[in-house]
């Protein structure tokens, strides 16, 4: 029979090396990239690959804020601006997190990132919602600056 001293231990030690459940967020603000980013984006659709174009903006990351996409969706005439971000995992220079949007059949996205002092290079395959639609968004980005550098375009701010 366990006496109240080894069941006391063994739930601490469980506690204390027990994986994160499901759903869980795992996350340090100061490891997500902040600052002014130049990112370019690629918007492939399966078979379509070499149809794609790269487009470059600059915009401002200022870390993780709880249900907020941590670094959007850049691609244009996308469903995820009033969506958020769920499952957000960030473990040692790398960042995942499920994208769910409000409503029925809705869009959703799983993004893959991984980050260095002044880049990040992600991965966002996206299904479009009420459709069998498929895509997937590549960024490549390095920092540019900071949030308030006049090299930051208007209206680009996240």
């Amino acid at each position: 029979m366990a006496t109240p001293s080894r069941t006391l231990l063994a739930t601490t030690l469980s506690l204390m090396f027990a994986q994160p459940a499901p759903c869980e967020t795992r996350i340090s603000g100061a490891a997500l990239p902040q600052g002014s980013y130049e990112v370019t984006t690629r918007l492939e659709l399966p078979h379509l690959e070499r149809w794609a174009i790269d487009k470059t903006m600059t915009i401002c990351l200022s870390g993780f804020a709880a249900g907020r996409i941590p670094i959007p969706v850049l691609s244009a005439n996308n469903p995820y601006a009033k969506c958020s971000a769920t499952n957000v995992v960030v473990d040692e220079g790398k960042l995942e997190y499920d994208v769910i949007c409000p409503g029925r059949g809705a869009a959703k996205a799983h993004a893959t990132y991984e980050f260095g002092p002044d880049r990040f290079v992600g991965r966002v395959a996206m299904v479009l919602g009420g459709k069998n639609m498929t895509m997937t968004e590549f960024q490549h980005a390095r920092r540019v600056g900071d949030c308030n550098s006049a090299r930051r375009e208007a209206g680009t701010a996240f």
